[in-house]
């Protein structure tokens, strides 16, 4: 048994306008099948979905107030053209481009209409086969120590590592990566953006919390009271959920 990333999740005030963005942004559908906005392939509402990693938006009553998430995502591009055509479309849908010490770069990056950090990368071989969304990039200090943490967590495989950067992806080859990146930048606001894990099919969401608490992770109450997905931080304190399956 083990877990796996089901979807991005984001919070919003307004679901259906950043919902509706990041349909734009990946070339999927914005489903509301209830409170939340699903962003997933075309076809009809899948979920969960066997394969892709989606995007789930959720409501909350106010805007964001940290000065940065430590989570956000990377898109992928096929070619320069793509990346330039993507970032003007996505420009021309509420994103706004940011600076935030990037330098000179050949990515991109953009918030989108509630400043959620994300980058539109140039074309890369490694995200030929990732589908619209490259990587899930999370700040950390200490990225080893993390991806052993995250690693034994999905079960999923090393690709990179270096001091400041860990890169992991499911052992099959399919889907974004995990990307652990060494950032300065302290941990002190809840993010507006984090992962939500599924167990494989059996399992049970119990005892996959506690085989996570086992290996690092810490209980949160971030005021979601009597649900039935449990909230973690990882050894870092960066908030994810475990789901239960429907």
């Amino acid at each position: 048994m083990g877990l796996r990333p089901v979807h991005v999740n984001i919070k919003a005030v307004d679901t259906l306008v950043v919902g509706r963005f990041w349909a734009e942004a990946l070339g999927w559908v914005a489903y509301t099948p209830g409170v939340t906005t699903y962003v997933g392939p075309p076809g009809g509402l899948v979920w969960p979905d066997p394969v892709v990693v989606g995007v789930d938006v959720v409501p909350v009553p106010g805007r964001r107030t940290a000065a940065k998430n430590r989570t956000h995502l990377d898109l992928a591009t096929t070619s320069l053209a793509h990346q330039a055509e993507l970032v003007a479309r996505l420009e021309g849908h509420g994103a706004r481009r940011l600076d935030i010490g990037q330098g000179d770069v050949p990515w991109v990056v953009l918030a989108d209409p509630e400043g959620n950090e994300f980058c539109v990368l140039e074309p890369r071989e490694r995200y030929r086969d990732t589908g619209p969304i490259a990587a899930v990039v999370v700040d950390c200090a200490e990225p080893r120590a993390m991806a052993r943490f995250w690693g034994e967590a999905m079960g999923w495989t090393v690709h990179r590592e270096t001091d400041d950067l860990v890169l992991l992806r499911a052992a099959d080859g399919t889907g974004p990566y995990l990307e652990l990146f060494r950032s300065p930048t302290a941990h002190t606001a809840p993010d507006r953006v984090h992962l939500d894990l599924l167990p494989d099919l059996g399992g049970d969401k119990a005892a996959e919390v506690a085989r996570l608490e086992a290996l690092g992770a810490t209980g949160l109450d971030l005021g979601q009271g009597d649900v039935p997905w449990t909230c973690l931080g990882d050894p870092e304190g960066n908030a994810f959920c475990v789901l239960a399956l429907p």
